[in-house]
């Protein structure tokens, strides 16, 4: 294992199937350390490989039983990501932005998040699943502002049920109408579809986030 495969989705659905996927939502969706973990981009992969994934659990043949577990299970574990982060912000979140930056910190995400979350209140939480580095930190800001926790869970469980089916479908039925249509695997070139989903899910937060810091 080296770092970069720690950048491919593909490796963590090839190599620790569905409890490591569950780990690295988990740790995406909450620990200050998962911000460089792959998330859309891994739901994705997990929905494109769907058919491989928990077949000493579920048959083969019964693929939506396994499209719903798959669903059901990761985002109980973004639930379970963003209830952590909320509680680290509550806990000592204050302290962060004073926090130098290192390897597994980049204080610059979090004020982006707390930007993001002063523009749009507690929808952020909704909203901030589908924006990379942003997800990482909009819970640890909930939970530094003291956040009402009713309406936190709320944004959360529906936020990460939205977020994991909306991906993880688009993977196996794009996968399966090009196959059928086409004949093309999306399984065998899963780098470029990689790349194009992080260039797709990154460059308009970023563009956005340095056109504001220049105002």
């Amino acid at each position: 294992m080296s770092v970069f495969d720690l950048l491919q989705p593909q490796w963590y659905v090839e190599n620790g199937g569905i409890l490591l996927i569950m780990f690295v939502v988990f740790a995406e969706t909450g620990l200050l350390a998962g911000f460089f973990l792959p998330g859309d981009s891994l739901l994705f992969v997990t929905g494109v490989l769907s058919a491989s994934l928990m077949s000493g659990v579920i048959p083969d043949d019964q693929i939506v039983l396994k499209l719903i577990a798959l669903i059901f299970l990761i985002s109980i574990s973004g639930i379970a990501g963003n209830i952590f982060g909320y509680w680290f912000g509550k806990k000592g979140g204050k302290k962060l932005y004073t926090r130098e930056d290192s390897l597994l910190f980049k204080k610059q995400h979090l004020i982006n998040a707390t930007i993001f979350y002063e523009k749009h209140g507690a929808l952020t939480i909704f909203i901030a699943r589908f924006i990379p580095f942003i997800r990482t930190f909009a819970p640890i800001v909930a939970g530094t502002v003291d956040m009402d926790y009713k309406k936190f869970i709320s944004y959360n469980i529906s936020g990460s049920f939205v977020w994991s089916a909306s991906f993880i479908l688009a993977g196996h039925y794009l996968n399966g109408y090009l196959l059928a249509k086409y004949n093309y695997d999306i399984g065998e070139h899963l780098g470029y579809i990689v790349l194009f989903i992080v260039l797709v899910t990154t460059i308009p937060f970023i563009t956005k986030m340095l056109f504001s810091l220049k105002k």
